[in-house]
C-alpha cells in the first residue's frame, strides 16, 4: 500500500472511533439505567475519542505524503 493510502485508513479509523465514542455516550446518558454499566460504557466512549483526536491530529499535523 501507499503512504496516502495507510494514511487514508488510519484517518478513517479515527473518524470511526469517533462514531462509536458519540453513540457510547448517548446510550450511556439515556438508554442504560445500571450506573455500573453506565460507567463503564462512559469510560470506553472517552477513550475512544481521546484516541480519535490523537489520531487525527497526528495526521493532519503530518503533512502531505510525498509518492
Amino acid at each position: 500500500m501507499s503512504p496516502g493510502l495507510v494514511k487514508m485508513w488510519v484517518a478513517l479509523t479515527g473518524m470511526a472511533l469517533m462514531f462509536i465514542a458519540v453513540f457510547s455516550i448517548y446510550f450511556s446518558r439515556y438508554k442504560l439505567k445500571n450506573k455500573f454499566f453506565k460507567a463503564i460504557l462512559a469510560i470506553i466512549a472517552y477513550i475512544c475519542m481521546i484516541v480519535a483526536g490523537f489520531i487525527i491530529v497526528l495526521v493532519v499535523f503530518s503533512g502531505p505524503v510525498q509518492e
